[in-house]
């Protein structure tokens, strides 16, 4: 005749029905995120914040493309300005709009596109040459003790990167491929907490404009952005978005 030993099996049963409690609770928490997150997709708009006889300044929400070669990606900047504007659309141009500059697919904030070649020549030139002054805030992980910190350090393609984000890395890395001189300035300005963990706001003005310059130059000194999924290596999967923000740009 079995013994069965009644407390263990409680046990076992209570950690099975914890356990498959614990995952219909992920998973309602995660179809509510995604309806919310479908529901936010279909409702954000760009804001114009200025438009001249030269330039039309906007306000990108995060997670957008500028523009896409994919005819079926429909929420991108260049599809939300052809029907907000479509008296600006220029059918000659490849993407429609003169995109002088680009922010990265989860940078929320300030865009300048020009409204002419004249004007897109000019701040094309402005960019190549160094002349564009730009600022980024940020939340970071972790407090940085030093006020001000300036971040040299050359960037390049990561050659492991097989999922499409155009991932990089600094050339201390053996994955480096051709790393390119990049540098950025960095201001604290708060020091906080951000779900019960260290976080600093941080302005960030960059003096190149390599991709993803900002998230891996913070990255590199160990104070990823908060959001960032990419360069946590997968751990940020909170918040709902990158916590970098285009703040203001001066041509």
């Amino acid at each position: 005749m079995v013994k069965v030993n009644i407390n263990r099996f409680l046990h076992t049963c209570t950690l099975i029905v914890c356990n498959l409690t614990y995952t219909i609770i992920r998973l309602i928490h995660s179809y509510i995120k995604r309806l919310v997150s479908d529901w936010y997709e279909k409702h954000r708009s760009v804001k114009i914040m200025h438009r001249s006889e030269n330039f039309l300044i906007v306000d990108k929400p995060y997670d957008m493309y500028i523009n896409s070669n994919n005819p079926d990606r429909k929420n991108t900047l260049q599809t939300e300005l052809r029907e907000m504007l479509p008296d600006l659309v220029n059918p000659r141009l490849c993407h429609e709009f003169h995109f002088v500059h680009r922010l990265d697919y989860p940078t929320s904030g300030v865009m300048c596109i020009a409204l002419n070649k004249r004007a897109a020549r000019a701040a094309s030139s402005a960019f190549e040459n160094h002349k564009v002054q730009k600022f980024y805030l940020a939340l970071v992980h972790g407090h940085i003790h030093e006020p001000h910190i300036v971040i040299d350090k050359p960037i390049g393609a990561d050659v492991r990167e097989m999922t499409g984000n155009h991932k990089m890395c600094t050339n201390d890395s053996i994955f480096c491929d051709k790393p390119r001189r990049s540098y950025t300035t960095l201001v604290v300005l708060e020091h906080g907490f951000w779900k019960g963990k260290p976080a600093t706001k941080i302005l960030l003005a960059p003096g190149t404009g390599r991709r993803h310059q900002l998230r891996v130059h913070c990255h590199h000194i160990g104070h990823t952005v908060i959001g960032d999924y990419t360069y946590s290596e997968g751990k940020d999967i909170e918040p709902h978005r990158t916590y970098l923000h285009s703040l203001s740009i001066e041509l």
